[in-house]
This record gives structure tokens, sequence and C-alpha cells, in this order.
């Protein structure tokens, strides 16, 4: 595509991007089409936003990326966004805090299939061994009795909802009863699909689709307590923690590209589809908003629902205000992928 066929190219202010393309390239430097890029990203110091645009005129190349099923060719998927919350637990479980948090359990098995079958290069289930037979893992509803995550917690949450939706954002912080905060960060997943409790909720009559959001969910549960675990339960998918440092408050998470993610301008993919590391552009709508949202962003992290071609997840930083904003955006969007000049098409 030209420059100049990107919606909003020349009003973003692109140098606020600039922080997650250095840390993109502390990664994707190794790579033979970004040696020359990053080169030229390390060595330069920006002054401002059309100085940032210029530059990446010049070395790199946008494409736009399309769903193609058959003779179809769709532009525009879905994108929403995600944050990192702070939470309140305890190292210990008592009947205020007692929704577990878990590391990743030792009986849990990762199989390469390619090792058996090597045109499945790339595949890998997860698992556990119940004699001599491999058979999946405890979806959501069997970790509550699993022998093999007894003694795996980390921490314990006071509000089984916010503990459930740490793991869909895949980190977040926990303030203890010390005063300390701690970091959680995404480990390991337990193998089974992630599904939305949102469309569950649509199915079973909660309300319409159009409606489902995260804050209509929250009042959904807070108003059927008893359908709690029955909610929850219809997401088998469970992830696993570790516990990060937290030096500086500041910096945020490190995504799947084990990069610190950046607030507005870092997104989550499918890597089987994009190039995790790399610039994209993103124009879509700003939450709560029929304002357009078109902006320079980076492919730092993916998700268990970020699934297709045309799907982004926008990370939006830490914290309340920014939850509120995560839990709002849902509208559809359009993609570009900006691609280094001398490398061939990704």
């Amino acid at each position: 595509m030209s420059w100049t066929k990107l919606p909003g190219w020349k009003s973003d202010d692109a140098l606020a991007a600039w922080p997650a393309l250095l840390e993109s390239c502390k990664v994707i430097a190794r790579k033979p089409e970004w040696q020359s890029f990053c080169g030229a990203v390390v060595a330069t110091s920006p002054a401002d936003a059309a100085f940032v645009r210029s530059f990446l005129q010049q070395q790199l190349t946008p494409y736009r990326v399309l769903r193609v099923t058959g003779r179809k060719k769709e532009k525009a998927g879905l994108v929403t966004g995600y944050y990192e919350p702070l939470l309140r637990g305890a190292r210990e479980r008592s009947q205020q805090f007692a929704t577990p948090l878990y590391r990743r359990p030792d009986d849990l098995l990762i199989v390469d299939l390619s090792a058996v079958i090597p045109e499945l290069k790339g595949k890998r289930v997860r698992g556990r061994l119940e004699g001599n037979k491999v058979v999946p893992y405890y979806s959501r509803g069997g970790t509550r009795e699993a022998p093999g995550l007894a003694g795996r917690e980390i921490v314990w949450i006071d509000d089984p909802i916010d503990a459930f939706l740490l793991e869909v954002q895949g980190s977040g912080r926990v303030q203890l009863p010390t005063g300390e905060t701690i970091r959680l960060q995404y480990e390991d997943q337990n193998g089974h699909p992630y599904r939305s409790i949102g469309r569950y909720l649509v199915d079973q009559g909660a309300f319409p689709l159009e409606e489902a959001n995260m804050p209509a969910i929250r009042r959904w549960l807070a108003a059927n307590p008893a359908r709690l675990n029955e909610v929850l339960d219809s997401n088998p998918s469970v992830v696993f923690f570790k516990e990060a440092p937290l030096d500086d408050p500041a910096i945020g998470p490190k995504g799947a590209l084990a990069v610190p993610l950046t607030a507005g301008r870092s997104i989550a993919v499918d890597p089987a589809f994009l190039p995790l590391g790399a610039p994209m552009f993103l124009v879509t709508t700003e939450p709560d908003t029929k304002l357009p949202l078109q902006r320079l962003v980076v492919a730092q992290d993916t998700g268990g629902a970020i699934r297709g071609p045309i799907r982004a997840d926008l990370f939006f930083g830490f914290g309340a205000a920014a939850g509120a904003q995560a839990g709002m955006m849902k509208y559809d969007g359009e993609m570009w992928v900006l691609w280094p000049k001398d490398a061939p098409p990704p």
C-alpha cells in the first residue's frame, strides 16, 4: 500500500510509539530482515512525530492485512483492549482471600507432536499422565480438586471475578496485606481453548450481544451470585502464572515478545498470521466513543482469545482507568503491517 492510504497516518503522534519500537528491536534485531532497520532505530534520536513518520517511510513498506476466504476479501476485523489490573490478595488462604492463582503445575505435560509426525512442526498439546496414557489436563471446573495444583498457589485473591479476569489479561499486580505489591505474569496454560464468558451469557439470554462488555458482565454476576462458577467454568482455559520483579511501577509487564508493553502502543496479535515484534498501523474507534483511533502500534504480545489475521488486543496500561477503557474496547478495525523495504514480503 501507499503511505497516503493509511487513514490518520499524518495526524498520529508517532513519537509515542518510539519506546515500543526500541523494545521490539532488542529481540527482532537478531532476525536478518530486521537488522538494518533496528540498527537505524538504535542510532536515531527522534525529535518529533514528523521525524518518526519520515524515518519509517524511508525504512518500511505498509502491507494491508486481509482475511481471504475463497474469493472473498475482508478488510475489517475485531479490536479489543486489555490492561494490567491491581488485585488484593495474600500469601495464605483465609475467609477473605479464598481464590487461588497458581504456578505452572509439575504434572502439566507439553507434547511436541512434530517428534511423532514431522508434518505437525510447531504443534504442541498439553495434558497429563493417567496411568500410561496422556489425557487432557484439568479444565477450569476440574482444577478445584486437581491434585497436581495443591501447593502451587502463588497468592489467594479476595474476589473470584478479579482472579478470573487476571487470567484473561495475562498479567497484573497483587497488593498484599503487608503493603507489598507483587507482579504476576503469564507462564503457561492448561491446554483448553479460551471461551468468552460474555458470549456464554449472551447465549443464556442475559443480555444482547451489543451490550456484552465487562461492566455488563460484572453487573450480571453480582445480581446472580449462585451462577458464578457455572459462568466462569464455561471458559475451560486456565492460566498459570509466575511472580516477576516490580522494580519500576512505571514499566509495563512483559508480553509474549519478552519485552515490557507500552500503554496505548503495544498490541497482542495471532502470531500464526502476523509477525510478532513488527510495527503496525491500527485504525479503529476510541473506547466508548465514535471518535477514530488511528495510530502506530507494535505487535508485542499474544492471547488465547486473539485468533485470526485481522484481530488485535490493544494494551491500555495499568490501573482502574486503563481497565475502564479496555473493558469498553470492542470495535471493528483495520490493520497494516509495516515491513522492511529490503526484505521479502512477510
